[in-house]
């Protein structure tokens, strides 16, 4: 190993130390050197990543984010004047287009990230999962894909002018939602948080499940309702599961790859969520409709 390697390696054993021994396993250099997945195959983008590169970007450019909020913003309410006194847009196939490339992209996303957390909470634990960033830091093929998710979320942004063109609905959780995920995802990319680990994979896992839904949907294909119920639990469950593991990593007492402030940032972000989608829900589906009766 050379010179590099080994103070790398050195700084890896320091600070999997902790977490390694809280995750139930014996601290030794041999797990340290398990410590991202054998993947079958990385692609030349994936092992060509430079997350420091991509890192100094974003420290100089989240901000931009704000800027592609404002834009958006001005979308909503120019598009909704806009559409006002027209007819709404069927969109049929570009809607299939669109909802058939993110869900494509989120299931990729979720086959090259899960792998590397249920790596992690097999060989290291828990905590290790919650408080180390070597998902980043020494994972080329999670951290690329970590990359793309934080990129993402502005073409999402997408979803919402279907909406305005159709004429659907427009509820506050949506473009909240999505201007909220764009701000934070590009804020905390530049501290390699570690709790980001479960953020995204999270993200990448409801996301196959959604989009593919709304895919088949568009096609006309007839679902049974029960499938838009349990999509919307697992956002439930996504946002509790944000909210605890950051809390975890807050509380414990011990070494954690996230700074106090950004922690309570993701809590509220992520106990706001929790709240409108489980207002959602309930008047989605618990809520007793209204039968109005003609006089």
């Amino acid at each position: 190993m050379h010179k590099s390697g080994l103070i790398a390696f050195y700084e890896l054993w320091l600070s999997n130390g902790s977490s390694v021994a809280a995750g139930g396993m014996e601290s030794t250099p041999l797990d340290l050197f398990n410590i991202k997945p054998n993947y079958s195959f990385e692609f030349e983008f994936e092992a060509n990543f430079n997350k420091e590169q991509n890192r100094r970007w974003m420290n100089q450019n989240w901000h931009t984010s704000v800027y592609w909020v404002g834009l958006y913003m001005l979308l909503i309410f120019g598009g909704q004047a806009y559409m006002a006194g027209r007819s709404p847009f069927t969109l049929r196939r570009p809607l299939q287009v669109w909802n058939a490339l993110l869900a494509i992209f989120s299931i990729v996303g979720a086959c090259r990230t899960l792998p590397e957390l249920m790596h992690v909470l097999r060989e290291f634990g828990f905590f290790h999962s919650v408080c180390n960033n070597s998902y980043i830091e020494y994972d080329r093929v999670s951290g690329f894909w970590t990359w793309m998710f934080v990129l993402s979320k502005v073409p999402e942004l997408g979803d919402t002018i279907f909406i305005i063109l159709r004429k659907r609905e427009l509820i506050f959780l949506h473009w909240y939602h999505h201007i909220t995920v764009l701000m934070f995802s590009w804020y905390f990319y530049q501290q390699h948080i570690a709790p980001a680990r479960w953020y995204v994979v999270m993200n990448y896992v409801v996301h196959s499940i959604m989009y593919s839904y709304f895919a088949l949907c568009s096609f006309r294909v007839r679902l049974p309702r029960a499938i838009s119920l349990v999509i919307t639990t697992l956002q439930i469950m996504q946002m509790m599961m944000g909210a605890y593991v950051t809390a975890l990593g807050l509380r414990s007492g011990q070494s954690c790859a996230i700074s106090e402030h950004t922690a309570w940032l993701a809590i509220y972000m992520y106990t706001s969520y929790f709240v409108l989608f489980a207002l959602f829900f309930y008047g989605s589906y618990l809520k007793p409709k209204r039968n109005v009766k003609a006089e």
